[in-house]
């Protein structure tokens, strides 16, 4: 069907004009956003609240709208999954996505409006594929060659208000445009079944003998399912299997401690790996050229975008900044107003722009998911950079961790307590800890001066755990498969003796 592939590829090169004025020309991509979402919204009860008809200015709007965390957006959400209209956003939304970012046992639940579903979610992944097709002419991505899906799942909230909860990859591929169906496997109903294990399993035996080309999904879920169909197969590696894959698109969690098992599934130069950043709320970010560091942050796709400083975190009233007005190389906690009814709504992620026109993002970590116990301030991002540095030397490869404090005792100083589960376990696991402790201080200055001769913390205390550990303690917890994902750091233990009393 070489007519189907040239039709959605000039469609593509047309929809990357918009991408590119919006890159171009972000302030006004910004603004006329802005605009749309206050003039949409003024007749719905939380605009009438805040009088959005007399909001002339994004200055007005900081002033006149606080920041809001899930649990003030909550009673409002409530009542639209009970099928009230016009409350958030204008008419009735029956479409919420299930957040799953930690394994918190209180799942969230945020309003996809038919508007943030299309213009927002199913727009970014377009954009990602432009983007890609942009910059690869010769890919061969629609030529007759298949795409993985792995969806999540969706169940029926409240029948009598005919409203449906899921993840939003399942929400996303319920309403796919007609002719993606042409390109995907396994079939939707597979995709979507809501038994991982067995989804995974059916999945692989679909797939196995077909010309897959392209994959997305989590990295630490999407390394379990391309492994069960390399056993099927009985080859060696993956590009013996599927010898026309180009592109894998990776989101939810840091890549890199990941890459050199998907380096060795797929040993081909020509293969290559794009962030996104497709969260419950919105399809945010994705990776513009092979070597960026960040992400292009997409600005023309219903979401208004505000910036808290960190040191402005704890604030009443935390100073904000626009797109126009933000710094390169400085820590943000991302807050949204959307096309859905989130209004000024802090989602819990933190960013830094990697760079400015145009404006690319990397995710640092999460507001509620660090450790600053002992004054040490450790981010999601130096955990991650230290674990990459220290598996590159020791030639090690992990699958899952997860970092919690040790508290001070009468006895005892503090320190951090890591549990890792290795895919590829180093040979001495005492020089690993020996190396990670010390490439954690290279990159935190703050984690070295506590660990200066032992004055206030000891070095860290490392568990080597047996594998599969982490993934049986999320089935514990309902949370296996999909979109959820380990906690990396916990100002708290909990999760630690959780995770440590389920392998005794």
């Amino acid at each position: 069907m070489k007519w189907l592939n040239a039709i959605i590829k000039k469609a593509f090169r047309r929809h990357m004009h918009k991408v590119l004025r919006d890159m171009h020309k972000p302030e006004d991509a910004q603004e006329q956003t802005f605009t749309e979402l206050i003039k949409t919204s003024s007749n719905t009860e939380f605009g009438k609240l805040y009088d959005f008809n007399s909001i002339k200015s994004i200055s007005t709007f900081q002033e006149r709208v606080p920041i809001h965390s899930y649990e003030d957006l909550k009673p409002y959400i409530q009542r639209m999954m009970l099928g009230n209209e016009n409350i958030l956003y204008p008419g009735k939304i029956t479409h919420f996505s299930r957040s799953s970012g930690t394994t918190s046992n209180k799942s969230k639940y945020i309003p996809v409006s038919n508007e943030n579903l299309k213009k927002c979610h199913l727009k970014g992944a377009h954009d990602a594929v432009a983007i890609w097709l942009h910059n690869n002419p010769k890919s061969k991505l629609f030529d007759a060659g298949r795409s993985i899906i792995m969806g999540g799942e969706l169940s029926i909230f409240d029948r009598s208000a005919r409203t449906i909860a899921g993840d939003i990859s399942a929400i996303m591929l319920k309403y796919l445009p007609f002719y993606a169906n042409y390109f995907l496997t396994p079939d939707i109903p597979t995709a979507l079944l809501p038994d991982w294990e067995e989804k995974i399993e059916k999945i692989a035996k679909v797939v196995v003998n077909q010309n897959v080309n392209n994959l997305s999904g989590v990295p630490t879920w999407t390394l379990v399912l391309l492994r069960r169909i390399l056993e099927f197969s009985g080859k060696d590696n993956l590009s013996e299997v599927f010898p026309n894959f180009e592109l894998y698109s990776h989101g939810g969690i840091n890549f890199e401690p990941y890459r050199t098992q998907f380096e060795e599934l797929f040993p081909n130069t020509n293969v290559q790996y794009r962030n996104t950043y497709n969260a419950s709320e919105g399809f945010f970010a994705t990776q513009f050229l092979k070597n960026d560091s960040g992400m292009q942050l997409l600005l023309g796709n219903g979401i208004f975008y505000e910036f808290v400083p960190m040191d402005q975190l704890q604030e009443k009233f935390p100073k904000t900044y626009t797109i126009e007005n933000v710094k390169a190389n400085t820590t943000y906690a991302i807050v949204i107003s959307t096309n859905a009814g989130l209004w000024r709504y802090m989602i819990g992620d933190t960013i830094k722009f990697t760079s400015l026109h145009p404006h690319q993002i990397e995710v640092t970590g999460r507001t509620q998911q660090f450790i600053n116990v002992f004054g040490e301030e450790i981010m999601v991002w130096n955990t991650e950079k230290a674990l990459v540095n220290t598996c590159k030397e020791l030639k090690a490869q992990i699958c899952e961790y997860t970092v919690a404090p040790i508290f001070v005792s009468s006895n005892n100083k503090g320190g951090h307590e890591w549990l890792v589960e290795f895919k590829k376990a180093p040979e001495n696991l005492e020089q690993f800890k020996h190396l990670l402790d010390q490439n954690l201080q290279l990159l935190n200055s703050d984690y070295q001066a506590k660990r200066f001769k032992d004055i206030a913390l000891k070095e860290l205390h490392l568990h080597k755990l047996p594998k599969g550990s982490f993934h049986n303690w999320l089935k514990s917890k309902g949370k296996y498969g999909g979109q959820n994902k380990v906690p990396r750091l916990c100002n708290e233990r909990h999760y630690v003796e959780e995770i440590l009393a389920s392998i005794i």
